[in-house]
């Protein structure tokens, strides 16, 4: 059964406006999500956990790990609501739900002060931030491209994804700031002003928001009552195939990122022994390139199609991974800059284009859950990257080429599901935003 065509008219100011409003929650959604990662590693397993240093490392990580499991039921929770009561709506609550939790994490008593309350605390702040997350991405991507005219959806939908690099960059900036504190004083107080941070961006974050109208085309469907009544049913019973595809053509973005930042950053440290000033200013390095290459990927998806982007960005990070492991092998400092710049702007091209890809696949009355569940289950799965690139390398005596050959074969399966994507796209044509200059 066809879906009917929708034609909706929009400014391209408003287009514009949408688009920012996407970019700075998601800059603000990966700030609080990446500014955990790095206080787990540097802050909760000395403060909020007991026992040896290694338990408590890995209790700090399991916590970090929370926020992933919580990502589906993110997407299915707001994914049903977008596509029933509306994009907007959902997009305030997303956003308000990860400022105040992460504002709430730098008021923590620590287990000195609450004893076990205070890791309970913080996994539960850790799980709604996750569920959060689970539904901001979707549906910004979501809003953005239904704002978008046709012809311009590719740098529209790439806006959302430079907040990935921006959150990176303020994340790292900001504790990079605080760590050149006193051992006591950043113990004490300064570790919290990253997270209380988290509270005037929400403040700017809303104020994008609540000037975005709805997606005309989601008033439309809400007009003619064409809204699915459960859309995730739908997306996991009439569209798994686009949700599979979906997924594919997402994972080298996301767990190829993790391989190239995470696992690499402990690959040099403890294998290498490179200093971790130098990891962290090669991920900083690369997250600035990476910005480039969106705007840039943005644009090309509008000249050759989402899908030949995705395939062409897959099957350049499978070329480039074995020499990315070479220049970070070498020890030399811009060297292994060079390499882990290389490997993070090689996947950021399918990065840049799958908010455009993921949009393809689903029809406007499924969309925001189509989209949503994608992305996650991709996050979910590439959440053990590191987990599983660390496994092969122990089992290899810390050879790299088991991380490289990992990192091939996401960049594969990405470049498959590009392949695969047009033949079941259900959104592409079945509606059009008209530009209306202003």
């Amino acid at each position: 059964m066809s879906t009917p065509a929708h034609t909706a008219v929009v400014s391209d100011r408003e287009a514009r406006k949408v688009a920012f409003g996407a970019f700075v929650g998601t800059a603000l959604e990966w700030y609080d999500f990446f500014l955990f990662g790095t206080a787990a590693s540097l802050v909760f397993n000395r403060l909020f956990f007991t026992g040896s240093p290694v338990a408590a490392t890995l209790a700090a990580f399991a916590t970090f790990a929370v926020g992933f499991a919580a990502r589906p039921l993110g997407a299915i929770l707001f994914g049903h609501l977008g596509d029933r009561i509306g994009r907007r709506t959902c997009l305030i609550v997303t956003v308000t739900m990860i400022g105040i939790v992460t504002g709430l994490i730098g008021v923590l008593p620590t287990a000195l002060s609450i004893g076990i309350l205070a890791p309970i605390a913080l996994t539960v702040l850790r799980l709604l931030q996750g569920i959060a997350v689970g539904g901001e991405w979707g549906g910004a991507v979501t809003l953005a491209v239904e704002h978008a005219p046709k012809d311009k959806r590719g740098r529209y939908a790439a806006m959302p994804q430079i907040g990935s690099p921006i959150g990176t960059l303020l994340s790292s900036g900001a504790f990079l700031a605080v760590s050149a504190l006193p051992k006591d004083s950043f113990d004490s107080w300064g570790w919290r002003i990253p997270f209380l941070i988290a509270f005037p961006l929400l403040g700017i974050a809303l104020y994008l928001r609540r000037r975005v109208e709805e997606s005309p085309l989601f008033e439309q469907l809400l007009a003619e009552d064409e809204r699915a009544s459960s859309p995730v049913k739908d997306v996991l019973v009439r569209s798994l195939p686009q949700l599979l595809v979906g997924a594919g053509s997402a994972f080298l973005g996301v767990g190829g990122f993790y391989l190239a930042t995470t696992f690499v950053i402990s690959y040099g440290t403890a294998t290498l022994k490179l200093p971790q000033s130098l990891m962290l200013g090669a991920t900083l390095v690369a997250a600035a390139v990476e910005i480039v290459v969106l705007v840039t990927g943005g644009r090309l998806a509008e000249r050759h199609g989402a899908a030949r982007i995705t395939v062409a960005g897959g099957l350049i990070s499978a070329i480039a991974a074995f020499p990315m492991f070479w220049l970070i092998d070498t020890r030399g400092t811009v060297l292994v800059i060079l390499g882990v710049t290389l490997g993070v702007a090689c996947l950021s091209v399918p990065y840049a284009v799958s908010g455009a890809l993921l949009t393809e696949l689903f029809p406007a009355r499924l969309r925001y859950s189509g989209v949503a569940l994608s992305a996650n289950v991709a996050g979910v799965v590439s959440g053990f990257v590191p987990l599983v690139a660390s496994a092969f390398l122990a089992a290899a005596g810390g050879a790299s080429w088991t991380a490289a050959v990992l990192l091939i074969v996401i960049a594969l399966i990405t470049a498959i599901s590009g392949m695969l994507a047009p033949r079941f796209a259900l959104g592409r044509d079945d509606e059009v935003v008209e530009d209306v200059r202003g």
